[in-house]
């Protein structure tokens, strides 16, 4: 009988350095991800306004103003028909103002038209503005009416 030493063999030893692989992959996919994402989070105005659900019916508000664009394109301020330059004039002496604008586009205008009225009330520094829409029901009853 022999008293010695029994070898065993050692397991592996732990791995003291970290694996960088699969955390540089995390991120390159994130970063995609964001690439992706990001110009899609800053343009946010999509505009199908005539039709809507929500719309509930709200007490006229006397400081507001209501700028409307009609298909012939015609521009009216408070039902008086105004050219573009008088427009820009009358927003102009309501610059910084805490009025409050009720925008009104009938479906024919083209976007440009609404772009170039926001583009006033930007310059403007007007900054309370409401897209004014017709609620779904009221369309099917008033497209009835006229049908009649």
């Amino acid at each position: 009988m022999a008293f010695g030493r029994i070898e065993r063999k050692r397991g592996e030893t732990p791995m003291s350095e970290i694996n960088m692989t699969p955390l540089i992959d995390v991120m390159l996919v994130l970063l995609v991800i964001f690439m992706l994402t990001a110009p899609l989070m800053s343009s946010g105005l999509k505009l199908n306004l005539p039709s809507t659900q929500g719309t509930q019916k709200q007490p006229p508000n006397p400081k507001a103003i209501r700028i409307t664009l009609t298909a012939d394109n015609a521009v009216r301020l408070d039902d008086t028909v105004i050219t573009p330059e008088a427009l820009a004039e009358r927003l102009q002496a309501l610059k910084g103002s805490d009025t409050e604008v009720h925008l009104r586009a009938d479906r024919a205008v083209p976007y440009g038209q609404v772009a170039e009225v926001l583009g006033l009330l930007k310059a403007a520094e007007l900054r309370k503005l409401a897209f004014v829409t017709e609620p779904v029901g009221a369309q099917t009853a008033a497209a009835a009416s006229a049908a009649r």
